[in-house]
């Protein structure tokens, strides 16, 4: 059975195909596959068992002071510097609190506050996103932001705590162990040296709602789209960083062989199970 997902970018599209009644709807399958396109040499596919992608979270914070015009700011409590301050602060986070041996990423990718260079708002906002592969460090983390937002607050006087909302969540994507080793086998198999295991990725995805809810294993991969000789010219420059990756405006993955590699390893891996019946 193959699945078009829709609103995997907004992290809700999984849910909404369970909630319309999927799992009643289709019979269970034995296994569930994805697959994505990433930065590495097109033609080449990267498996790995266990966690493969980080869990994804993303926070709104709504900070509150009171405006006045630009020319009398004794007069405000300043929503501009808490968010400010907050931001700054908030990189401490996973510098200074989380156990280096562990893996986290607190990124505020938004700060929007006022209207005009002269008057300070009533109130400012920032967005951040949270990537973690352990559920205790992504529960540690998301109390230090309430926390330190909280207190970014208090210290500027402000008339009420932040309001804190939730834009998205992606589960930790965590691929079964025999599973993967099936798969990995048959990818080997088709592909040879174009096989490979593959490091853990923070990306997410909502693709493991679909085995989490159907309670079945489920394995997911890359596949690369990068053209071979620009890749192995980055490698050995040291500059793979600066190839254009996934939700840049210039990632433009090569049609050939990447379209052909993605057709055929979701096959190789479905034959896997259907050739043993």
């Amino acid at each position: 059975m193959a699945v078009f997902q829709p609103g995997e970018e907004v992290g809700r599209g999984a849910k909404a195909m369970i909630d319309d009644g999927m799992i009643s709807r289709f019979p269970k399958p034995d296994i569930i596959f994805g697959q994505h396109v990433m930065v590495g040499i097109a033609g080449n596919v990267g498996h790995r068992s266990g966690a493969i992608l980080s869990g994804g979270d993303s926070l709104k914070v709504k900070m509150f002071g009171r405006g006045s015009h630009g020319s009398q700011p004794q007069n405000s409590i300043d929503p501009v510097i808490m968010a400010a301050a907050a931001t700054m602060r908030l990189q401490t986070i996973v510098s200074r609190e989380i156990d280096p041996d562990k893996s986290a990423v607190l990124t505020v990718g938004s700060l929007q506050a006022g209207t005009k260079e002269n008057i300070i708002p009533d109130d400012a906002t920032i967005k951040l996103n949270i990537r973690t592969f352990d559920e205790d460090v992504r529960e540690q983390v998301i109390g230090a932001v309430k926390r330190v937002c909280c207190a970014e607050c208090l210290a500027s006087n402000a008339p009420k705590e932040p309001e804190f909302s939730t834009l998205s969540y992606y589960p930790l994507t965590e691929n079964d162990a025999q599973a993967t080793a099936r798969v990995a086998e048959a990818f080997d198999a088709q592909f040879g040296e174009r096989s490979y295991e593959t490091p853990r990725r923070s990306a997410s995805e909502d693709f493991s709602v679909f085995g989490r809810e159907w309670k079945v294993p489920y394995v997911f991969w890359f596949v690369g789209g990068t053209d071979k000789n620009t890749f192995i010219e980055a490698q050995k420059s040291k500059t793979i960083n600066t190839i254009p990756s996934n939700h840049s405006p210039k990632f433009a993955p090569v049609l050939h062989p990447t379209l052909k590699t993605g057709f055929v390893a979701m096959i190789t891996a479905a034959a896997a199970w259907l050739n043993v019946r």
